[in-house]
């Protein structure tokens, strides 16, 4: 009885694998498949003849590269700013004791609550007076706004499980404050600052509407909006180029989160044992 209820409950995580797995596994089958089997009906699980044709004239004939150097430009430098305001912002939140600290910290988690809509025209107005609108660093300030409060309580949790003794040892020591951060504190926080520039980079990388409002030209366009402005039009959707253009945008975020995912299972395992 006991092997029958393990072995359903394999099955039934497995189909919802299977279901979640679906969509991905035929967008890259479709990217693989020929022109003329794309509307084949009955449809073919399994390309004929595979085919890399999409992805040359993807590469070759549109401006895909330039959307792709943008969205990595703007997902590193967002991460960048993000992990290092949030590692300081953090560290004042939990080491610092000053008046309004706890209502400081509820107002930044507040900022993360309200919706990416309320802040578009706010934003906007902002960049068009600063002189960055439509530009890469209006979205990279936009990002930032959005992803830095998320990281400020994240690494606040992460922050609050250090131990204090081993600053104050260090401090004892002869190390100045910025020292002890960073020769003790630094070390003790990489769980959460992988998790937090892995979570700031995914939401970066796949953000919308920002881009969409901010930024008009192709040349600062990411690939969220240039792909869509480029492959779907109201009279016509360029299927095939639309899956090869999905597989190349999720390969990024393939690699970084399977390089990521060891240190995070390291990280985790270590906080556990010092816990």
């Amino acid at each position: 009885m006991r092997i029958l209820r393990k072995l359903g409950f394999n099955l039934f995580t497995w189909i919802l694998v299977l279901l979640v797995a679906f969509p991905l596994v035929w967008m890259i089958l479709t990217s693989l498949k020929p022109q003329t089997e794309l509307f084949r009906i009955p449809p073919t699980w399994l390309p004929e003849t595979v085919t890399f044709e999409h992805y040359w004239r993807l590469l070759t004939e549109t401006p895909f590269l330039i959307y792709f150097r943008n969205s990595v430009v703007l997902a590193t430098t967002t991460t960048v700013f993000v992990v290092v305001l949030g590692a300081i912002g953090a560290y004042s939140l939990v080491r610092f004791a000053y008046r309004g600290r706890e209502t400081l910290a509820t107002l930044v988690l507040f900022t993360y609550l309200l919706p990416s809509v309320v802040l578009i025209i706010p934003l906007y107005l902002m960049m068009v007076e600063l002189g960055l609108s439509n530009t890469l660093a209006s979205l990279v300030l936009a990002h930032t706004t959005f992803a830095l409060p998320y990281a400020l309580w994240l690494l606040r949790s992460f922050m609050e499980g250090v131990p204090e003794d081993l600053e104050s040892a260090a401090l004892v020591d002869g190390a100045s404050r910025m020292g002890a951060f960073r020769d003790v504190i630094l070390p003790q926080l990489l769980p959460g600052i992988i998790s937090t520039a892995l979570f700031t980079f995914i939401l970066s990388w796949n953000e919308y509407l920002y881009a969409l409002v901010l930024v008009n030209s192709d040349a600062v366009r990411p690939l969220t909006t240039g792909v869509m402005t480029m492959l779907i039009s109201a009279f016509n959707i360029e299927w095939s180029l639309l899956m090869a253009a999905s597989v190349m945008m999720s390969l990024p975020l393939i690699v970084v989160f399977a390089f990521l995912q060891s240190y995070l299972t390291r990280g985790f395992g270590a906080g556990a044992v010092k816990g």
